[in-house]
């Protein structure tokens, strides 16, 4: 970027990150670890993947809304994490968030289609017993498991900025002026 670069990004695109952030971390506590451990003909679990349905959709809005910031608002110039592959990863892991936020989406939407959610949330329909019978079911699961990679790995790397380099990198990405 130019000398005038700003310093942080755009507010919109700082709530926009941390709000999205909220979501996958708790999308993925939630999808990964709590339901699967509730069994299908517990009442709780429709009401939960009804959630769960819906906050994936926010998460799919807030991406599309998101990406509409990045290439429209000015952004801070680039991290260096003072080695070019290490630049590059980094470039890496920002495209693979978004394309496998969009797989999810995705997958999570064929889902919702061949499950019959919209009917078995109005209770027309019940629980599936097995959603490994539906092949998006395969793809959401293997893409949560990378995402969560993704995301350790882009957290561990703002951490290393923050206190290895100092390079108040989280501030960018943060309110204020």
């Amino acid at each position: 970027m130019t000398e005038t670069s700003p310093k942080r990004y755009h507010p919109a695109l700082v709530a926009v990150h941390w709000l999205t952030a909220l979501l996958v971390f708790m999308m993925l506590g939630v999808g990964k670890f709590v339901m699967p451990g509730i069994d299908p003909s517990d009442p709780q679990k429709p009401m939960m993947l009804q959630s769960h349905t819906f906050i994936g959709g926010a998460i799919a809005v807030l991406v599309i809304i998101r990406l509409v910031l990045r290439f429209s608002t000015k952004r801070p110039a680039e991290a260096d994490a003072g080695n070019a592959i290490l630049n590059w990863v980094g470039k890496a892991v920002h495209v693979l968030l978004y394309l496998f936020l969009i797989g999810m989406a995705v997958s999570g939407l064929g889902l919702f289609q061949m499950a019959n959610l919209p009917a078995v949330f109005s209770g027309a329909a019940p629980y599936p017993s097995n959603f490994f019978d539906y092949l998006p079911r395969m793809g959401h699961g293997l893409t949560s498991w990378l995402l969560l990679a993704l995301v350790a790995l882009h957290f561990g790397a703002a951490l290393f900025h923050q206190f290895i380099r100092k390079d108040n990198l989280i501030g960018r990405m943060w309110f204020g002026k």
